[in-house]
């Protein structure tokens, strides 16, 4: 029953993670004047803290590298689907646990966001984003705390699972 449950969580976490990173990525593929905004704010911000390098590279490649890791980690979340698949088919159980998978995907997803949670919070950017006049109302802001947090507790509810399934086959 608690397996059914983590999974289910899981399942319902990674929905919502890849609804805000897949989304997204338009956006910032693009050069969307919103993602612009983002982007070159926290740039210029880093120029003047990290160096004007970092800062320059940040604000013309940071969206990109954002959206490859976010759309990288949005496919490792969705891999046990394959595995599922694979199964299914009879081509041979796999050796690479979902609880794995998930472990894995949650902490990525929660990296990213650690990222964006503070730049909104240690930048100029802040927690509501403005630009040509328009609120987000925080919307970014809140996504982000909300995949870090959830990311947290899928890794850590399907940690849990791994744990028990190496002591079961220890036992065994």
């Amino acid at each position: 029953m608690k397996k059914r449950i983590i999974q289910i969580f899981s399942w319902l976490t990674i929905l919502w993670i890849a609804k805000v990173f897949l989304f997204s990525l338009p956006y910032k593929f693009t050069g969307h004047p919103d993602t612009q905004h983002i982007f070159g704010t926290i740039g210029q911000w880093m120029q003047g803290v990290i160096g004007v390098s970092i800062g320059e590279w940040f604000s013309s490649y940071g969206a990109i590298a954002v959206g490859m890791a976010e759309l990288t980690v949005s496919l490792l979340l969705f891999f046990p689907i394959i595995l599922f698949i694979k199964n299914k088919l009879g081509t041979g159980e796999s050796k690479v646990s979902q609880s794995l998978i998930h472990t894995l995907g949650g902490l990525a997803a929660s990296g990213i966001m650690v990222g964006a949670v503070f730049f909104h919070l240690a930048t100029p950017l802040g927690i509501e984003v403005l630009h040509q006049g328009q609120s987000d109302g925080g919307s970014l802001f809140y996504a982000a705390a909300s995949i870090l947090v959830l990311g947290l507790m899928m890794a850590f509810a399907n940690f849990t699972l791994l744990r028990e399934e190496k002591l079961a086959r220890a036992t065994a």
